[in-house]
């Protein structure tokens, strides 16, 4: 990138803007994965599906939240071509509608008893839609704040894609959960449920007048100049990155741990045949702490990550967590409502942001511009979908009854964790190199002491961003 590019008046005010874009995506996607989860689980069998079988209704209804992973990675395909091709922006701005719409949508849909077996199929076509949009959404987003970011913040500025996630999940619980406690309970099945999924209109909005003011990156705008934009960037990409792409799948298994955290953990430690009998409530707000940590957490790590590098951060997280998974799952193994909570918030808050805060930089990284939003998504998608077995796989190898749960169960969750630093330890290192040199693993880093003055420039130009730091 040109040094009148990177150095533009508005360099600083992009930044911001495209943060800001970064951010508000993010959070609704994650508003609308944490309500829809809980909605299949408490609200949706009783009034998409019949009534005749409740068990086959809580399964044909959680059926519909798993089918959303079916379509990310061909969301991924599509919607990273279209990034790089079309544009960063063009892409999250395609995302938001995809993914808001769908979800208003969901809390305008008829019930079963209004439309028969239309009610289920037109929840599975939204549920699809969803799953299609959010594909794009976290490679876009990482993509267009990296590239819009100073040399020496770029882990700082890309770590709010991430904040917005676990953020999103926070406003999420902080609409829904009231409502489910304080409303009657016959209204809030009838028509108070519809209201979390109705008011991310609200989100979109705003999103949208956000994006809308957000330049095409410098980045890819030189791509363009230079006619370097691939017309099959997905094909490009695997030919030319296809050992970082197997990378990023590996490191992508991380998501064991929201998993173990939110999914396995809640079924072990509330569901009855588990033995345990921790009460929904309190389990509710498990992850509902280690979210409001994780806010706090991430643009702290992210910056870190700017001062030691990408690769140690990330072995710490995925090897620190995987451990703490024992912990965790054994708190819960002795009915401790305290230490499980302690446990989380270390293992799940803590220590797992230094994976969760700091991929959003390291991944597009890995990639050279013309291809970047192809790569990621792709990868990023792939592992993601993996995990999303991992419940099943979980309740299989230890279901209700078992001996040696937190041993099993924790044991799978660090061998994930294993693969995933052993990729990251076979990966080069990212944050000393320039961006247009990213992608290329020939490159060479900027001397540390050059490097260190360069971010220091960076970072007094930055003071204006004083509401992100």
């Amino acid at each position: 990138m040109s040094s009148s590019l990177a150095d533009a008046p508005d360099s600083d005010q992009q930044t911001r803007k495209a943060t800001a874009s970064g951010w508000i995506g993010s959070a609704l996607e994650y508003y609308d994965f944490f309500i829809y989860a809980t909605a299949a689980s408490l609200i949706f069998p009783g009034i998409f599906f019949p009534k005749g079988d409740p068990t086959v209704a809580i399964i044909a209804s959680l059926a519909t939240y798993g089918v959303g992973y079916v379509a990310r990675p061909i969301g991924a395909f599509v919607l990273g071509h279209w990034g790089d091709t079309h544009g960063r922006k063009n892409v999250l701005v395609l995302c938001m509608f995809l993914m808001g719409f769908s979800t208003v949508a969901v809390g305008l849909l008829p019930t079963y008893d209004q439309v028969g077996l239309l009610a289920p199929a037109l929840l599975v076509l939204m549920r699809l839609i969803q799953g299609f949009a959010v594909a794009g959404e976290i490679s876009g987003a990482s993509s267009m704040i990296l590239e819009h970011a100073p040399f020496g913040r770029r882990g700082f500025f890309a770590s709010f894609t991430l904040q917005g996630v676990q953020a999103g999940q926070i406003l999420a619980a902080a609409v829904f959960l009231p409502l489910a406690h304080y409303m009657p309970t016959e209204q809030f099945n009838s028509w108070g449920w519809r209201i979390p999924f109705i008011l991310s209109f609200l989100v979109i909005v705003a999103g949208w007048v956000i994006r809308r003011q957000v330049h095409e990156t410098p980045a890819f705008v030189q791509e363009g100049a230079s006619h370097e934009t691939p017309k099959a960037p997905v094909v490009q990409a695997i030919r030319e990155s296809w050992r970082d792409m197997l990378r990023v799948v590996a490191m992508s298994l991380m998501n064991v741990i929201p998993v173990v955290t939110t999914i396995f953990g809640a079924a072990y430690a509330v569901q009855p045949g588990y033995g345990i009998g921790f009460s929904k409530d309190v389990y509710l707000w498990i992850p509902v702490l280690g979210n409001i940590l994780a806010v706090c957490l991430i643009p702290w790590v992210g910056n870190l990550s700017d001062k030691l590098g990408r690769r140690p951060l990330i072995i710490v997280g995925c090897l620190g967590s995987g451990l703490l998974s024992y912990g965790y799952l054994y708190a819960i193994s002795q009915h401790n409502v305290l230490l499980a909570v302690l446990m989380s918030l270390l293992m799940w808050g803590a220590v797992y942001q230094c994976y969760n805060a700091v991929f959003p930089s390291f991944y597009p990284e890995l990639f050279p511009t013309r291809t970047r939003v192809s790569a990621m998504a792709i990868s990023q998608n792939l592992g993601t979908a993996a995990t999303a077995m991992m419940p099943a796989v979980f309740t299989a190898v230890a279901p209700p009854g078992a001996a040696n749960i937190p041993w099993i169960v924790g044991s799978i969750a660090l061998g994930a964790c294993t693969l995933a630093a052993f990729a990251c330890w076979t990966s080069r290192e990212t944050y000393r190199v320039r961006m247009e040199d990213l992608g290329n693993p020939r490159a060479r880093p900027v001397p540390e002491a050059e490097y260190r003055r360069l971010r220091g420039v960076s970072v007094q130009q930055s003071q204006s961003f004083k509401s992100f730091t």
